[in-house]
């Protein structure tokens, strides 16, 4: 077998269904830049799944840029935004963030995750300091679901991060970069409908979930900046032909694709961690979604690599590191098997 990869779940191009329907509707004739009636249909139906009628929604073409310009266009010049000290806009954005001349707050991490507590502690804290307008005021809240390791928050812990940042009067922002992956955990509470009522705005990934790219935007209170559109395009972000993103969200959330195949890299991920369990390799950190982390021994990492893709994660001592495997809606079973023989 020739080389195989778990180095990421966006490794593969879009599923099947996404590019028959691109193949179908594309020589049809509409307007540009989200305004069609494939992004229409998109948004009706995201807007059924969610319960929320008045949702604001708007697609934009990645990850990077959505984190970049959500956190832009809804804080204030002198404002930051608070997140985990493991964090993808503080750690993996290459100070997309900073770049905007809005400073990333890092707080404590524990397993990926922000502690209610210590985030009402740092806004307090923030505002007893004397010195506070000399620093960058505390104007966001973001959150990953799943999170950088993996992790998710329950629906206790998101409902108490959501109620420190209304009593904070500051928006909660959750990233779903790999949301699917997150809401079809065995090991979850928390639904797709809890985010759009405890968040002012999330978004729900289709780059690392199916799609070729694009993301889609969930203002969930009314709470869409003025002319945001415009604020998009000033980002760089904004297709002209928007149908591309539209014909994609339309297709993942018909007869619930987006679901079937998150469900699917959950399955796999299930199936890969029972091959490290039983090969008795170590875990970095317990992970219930599409990331696994695991720690390898670094002749073995030498070893597996001629024939295996992986991530590399961090240093964990002299002698061994932590790298990451994950699967997506397009791991093939037959790809854990032939890892299962090589370990």
């Amino acid at each position: 077998m020739e080389q195989i990869s778990f180095e990421s779940d966006y490794i593969e191009g879009a599923h099947p269904a996404i590019l028959q329907r691109l193949l179908e509707t594309n020589m049809k004739q509409v307007s540009g830049y989200g305004h069609d009636e494939f992004c229409e249909s998109a948004k009706a139906k995201i807007r059924s799944v969610l319960c929320l009628d008045d949702a604001q929604i708007q697609f934009i073409t990645g990850g990077t840029q959505t984190n970049q310009i959500l956190i832009d266009a809804m804080l204030k010049q002198y404002e930051g935004v608070i997140a985990a000290q493991t964090g993808h806009v503080n750690c993996h954005e290459a100070g997309a963030i900073e770049y905007t001349g809005h400073k990333v707050l890092s707080v404590p991490q524990h397993n990926g995750k922000i502690d209610s507590r210590e985030l009402k502690q740092f806004i307090a804290d923030f505002y007893a300091d004397a010195s506070c307008e000399h620093m960058v005021f505390p104007g966001m809240c973001y959150i990953s679901h799943p999170t950088e390791y993996g992790t998710l928050y329950t629906k206790k812990e998101l409902s108490d991060i959501s109620q420190v940042c209304r009593e904070a009067k500051i928006p909660l922002f959750l990233d779903g970069a790999r949301l699917g992956y997150g809401l079809m955990s065995e090991n979850t509470d928390v639904t797709i409908n809890d985010i759009a009522t405890l968040c002012d705005v999330f978004y729900i990934g289709g780059t690392k979930v199916g799609a070729l790219c694009g993301e889609a935007v969930v203002f969930t209170k009314q709470n869409m900046p003025p002319h945001f559109e415009n604020i998009v395009k000033k980002h760089g972000a904004l297709l002209a032909k928007g149908r591309l993103l539209g014909v994609q969200f339309d297709t993942l959330f018909t007869d619930d694709l987006y679901f079937k195949i998150s469900s699917h890299a959950i399955k796999m991920a299930n199936e890969l961690k029972a091959v490290f369990k039983e090969k008795g390799y170590k875990f970095f950190i317990d992970s219930p979604t599409n990331q696994q982390f695991i720690v390898l021994e670094n002749s073995k990492m030498k070893e597996l690599e001629k024939k295996v893709r992986f991530s590399l994660w961090e240093k964990y001592d002299e002698n061994h590191t932590v790298v990451r495997f994950a699967t997506s809606w397009a791991t093939k079973k037959e790809n854990i098997d032939y890892l299962k023989s090589l370990l």
